[in-house]
């Protein structure tokens, strides 16, 4: 039972009762005379320019359409005039100042492009003086160690040369203490 009530509640709104005093507009390629009644036979009561924006009564009878102008005078137009999606006339100032916003965002990114292009060259100087010192460093690294190689080399050289002159005079002197006369040793026996 409810669902018939809510089927015969849908049928009773139709499109017409909530597309009542929606906004519509005027084509914009038309200038088009506002009637007293629905049709050319009735006194013309103004005119309405392309793209102006209206309010559409939902009332129609044959071609016309019941409106209210931007004015608030209320009368009929061909239906076929009317329009909902929005006319250039309102579109154009909206689509240049996002045009506007879009240039000043270009001009800010071309700025900051700019100013990066700057910065970019400062840092690449920047690397470059680096770069330098750390082959400067890495030279003078690779120069200490071949110094401290070299040392070490020395050292051991002068090791082994002290080594060999203390074997050279130990062997000199086992030598030299073969050939020295032995002292006599005195016979027991004696006194």
């Amino acid at each position: 039972m409810l669902r018939i009530l809510v089927i015969v509640a849908m049928m009773l709104l139709s499109p017409s009762l909530l597309a009542a005093n929606q906004t519509r507009y005027i084509s914009d390629d038309v200038y088009i005379y506002l009637h007293g009644g629905p049709g050319t036979q009735f006194r013309i009561l103004g005119s309405v320019e392309a793209g102006q924006q209206v309010t559409s009564l939902e009332e129609t009878q044959g071609d016309y359409s019941k409106i209210i102008d931007h004015k608030g005078r209320e009368g009929w137009i061909q239906s076929k005039m009317l329009s909902k999606s929005t006319s250039l006339r309102v579109q154009l100032p909206a689509i240049q100042a996002e045009l506007e916003q879009t240039k000043a965002k270009l001009e800010s990114a071309l700025d900051s492009s700019d100013n990066n292009a700057a910065e970019l060259s400062q840092v690449k100087s920047q690397l470059a003086a680096a770069e330098k010192a750390l082959a400067s460093a890495s030279l003078e690294r690779d120069n200490a160690k071949a110094a401290l190689a070299n040392m070490q080399k020395n050292e051991r050289f002068e090791m082994w040369k002290q080594g060999g002159f203390i074997a050279a005079g130990g062997l000199l002197l086992g030598i030299i203490l073969v050939y020295l006369p032995r002292p006599q040793r005195k016979p027991k026996n004696r006194w």
